[in-house]
């Protein structure tokens, strides 16, 4: 099944439904979402983009946004979405290895693809070749698809640091949406979601079960998050949900309270992408009321494995409400949930171990990559690499990361990404690079060196080659790094240092 039938149903049962708006400003009611994804899917097929073909959105929040993913779709193509935030060179790897001979930019990211030498075919919104699409004869009908045909190609960075394509499948988006009607936030076509944190991440992954509805789509005049501007949004439209990172909703809670803001219009919350602070929810519920709703997910099963219910989250009745508050919920409805000793068997309740599950939202695997595929999928259970353990009524609470990520801002940074840019510079010995507590952005990253590299020098570099919010924003100078006796460098020692200078 191809995802763009629901936008294809909507259109033909409800065209006159307000549909797409760039602040409070409708751009499209259904039927025109309908026929500029029909348009653009029929442009696409003219520039020999067959059904299976990678197309690639390098973009900031706008409409457009949406009708180039729909119109993708329709052509039976594969989305490869990419964080607007990437500098160049890296958003040309994931053209380059995902194969995406055309790609969907803003006028403002251009350039930095044509620095990058990629891709075969730029097509800036705004722009002639953008108006020529809008303008192409369209197609009659979504291309069918099957369930397990690639919809959406999610490249997330592993341990490595080379970014992974997470193959997603049209089965995987449909079982992801109806669990979000099921478990996490039922929709309606009162609806609006207002994407303020990336479309190319979690918030883009919402607006299927929006579009199956028949809800408004609007996409903030500034292009991200600002919390006066979504108030303003809120109280216009009513009804509204957005999915935002814990540091958006600290942030959000910080500017109502300073400005009497109650969050009317505000339904629902979605918050998930990095650790939640106990603190940090409950001063939020106390503001906002019961408006939060937690979930749990990676992309290799996007934002599918737990969720933590409103009523959960605003619960303070419950003997134990201050535990469920600092879990992440129970099993979302298409996945089995199952904590792992180190062979992967089930543990029993409290007993800490690696997070595992499997279900019609896991992936079948990594783009091209057997070996990280292996690694990853063992009996058909994802072996996500987070701990953790359930207790006797099914709530998860994480533990640890596994994984060195730092989580900035709703954004995840990998270590080894930046040590090896940080490793080119002929001064640096050695680097190892670990997150700090930051107050507003939940974490930020600090980069412990080894060498005479000044930390200018080391700025220019990293602002050459990865996106900005990568950059460490302090450099640690040691005669050496702290190492075990194999050689390993004990992070957790350098994570120590930086508590006890706070």
């Amino acid at each position: 099944m191809n995802l763009g039938i629901w936008l294809q149903r909507q259109a033909q049962a409800h065209p006159a439904r307000p549909a797409l708006f760039c602040g409070h400003t409708q751009v499209a009611d259904y039927a025109g979402f309908h026929e500029s994804a029909a348009r653009i899917a029929g442009w696409l097929a003219g520039q020999d983009v067959a059904p299976g073909d990678r197309v690639a959105i390098f973009m900031k929040n706008c409409p457009d946004y949406l009708v180039a993913l729909y119109g993708i779709w329709y052509a039976g193509a594969v989305a490869v979405p990419i964080n607007a935030k990437l500098h160049g060179r890296e958003a040309a790897f994931i053209l380059e290895d995902s194969g995406a001979g055309v790609c969907f930019t803003s006028p403002d990211l251009t350039a930095s693809l044509a620095e990058a030498a990629a891709p075969r075919r730029a097509v800036e919104i705004g722009s002639a070749d953008h108006a020529d699409a809008l303008a192409h004869d369209a197609v009659a009908a979504p291309v069918e698809r099957r369930a397990e045909d690639l919809a959406w190609l999610f490249y997330t960075s592993g341990t490595t640091g080379r970014p992974k394509g997470v193959m997603i499948t049209n089965r995987m988006l449909i079982a992801m949406s109806l669990a979000y009607q099921s478990d996490v936030d039922p929709v309606t076509h009162r609806d609006a979601a207002i994407y303020a944190a990336p479309l190319s991440h979690g918030a883009g992954l919402y607006n299927m079960v929006h579009v199956l509805a028949g809800a408004r789509h609007v996409c903030p005049a500034s292009g991200g998050f600002d919390p006066v501007e979504i108030f303003d949004l809120a109280k216009d439209f009513g009804s509204a949900q957005i999915f935002a990172a814990p540091t958006m909703v600290k942030r959000l809670t910080e500017a109502g309270k300073r400005l009497g803001e109650t969050g009317e219009g505000l339904r629902t919350v979605v918050y998930g992408g990095g650790p939640m602070y106990l603190a940090d929810i409950t001063e939020a519920v106390d503001h906002f009321g019961p408006i939060f709703v937690q979930i749990y997910g990676q992309g290799e099963c996007p934002m599918g494995i737990t969720a933590l219910a409103r009523a959960d989250v605003a619960d303070r009745r419950h003997p134990r409400w201050r535990e469920r508050l600092q879990s992440v919920g129970r099993a979302q409805a298409p996945v089995e949930l199952r904590i792992g000793d180190d062979a992967g068997q089930a543990v029993p309740p409290g007993v800490h171990g690696e997070i595992m599950v499997r279900g019609d939202v896991v992936m079948p695997g990594y783009w091209r990559n057997e070996a990280a595929s292996a690694g990853a999928l063992r009996d058909g259970w994802l072996m996500t690499g987070d701990m953790g353990f359930l207790d006797a009524e099914g709530y998860l609470t994480l533990q640890d990361r596994s994984k060195d990520v730092i989580i900035t801002g709703g954004s995840n940074v990998y270590p080894r990404e930046v040590e090896e840019v940080l490793l080119t510079h002929a001064g640096l010995r050695e680097v190892s690079v670990v997150g700090r507590p930051h107050p507003d952005w939940g974490e930020e990253v600090v980069a412990f060196i080894v060498g005479e590299a000044e930390p200018a020098d080391l700025d220019r570099l990293c602002v050459d080659r990865i996106a900005r919010f990568k950059r460490p924003k302090a450099y640690v100078r040691l005669p050496e790094l702290p190492k075990n006796n194999y050689g390993k460098v004990l992070k957790t020692e350098l994570r120590k240092r930086l508590e006890e200078e706070r």
